[in-house]
């Protein structure tokens, strides 16, 4: 199922859509779906990170290879 969505945006960033649309080849609905889709799961990950931080620095895990040396 899919749900129409109307939004305003300034123009500035309409014409920068609309560029990146043509130079890619993608559609401006593309485009958005995508960024949207990016921004909900970076929201998700900045959450999680939030939550789960403290609790990764009390057991070592501070950096990225920290995190693939304990899960690997």
């Amino acid at each position: 199922m899919r749900t129409v969505l109307s939004v305003s945006i300034p123009e500035e960033i309409s014409t920068e859509l609309e560029e990146l649309a043509r130079s890619t080849g993608r559609s401006k609905s593309d485009i958005v779906k995508e960024s949207l889709s990016l921004f909900i799961w970076e929201t998700k990950l900045r959450a999680v990170q939030r939550k789960l931080g403290p609790q990764a620095k009390e057991a070592g895990i501070i950096s990225e290879e920290d995190v693939f040396r304990s899960i690997s």
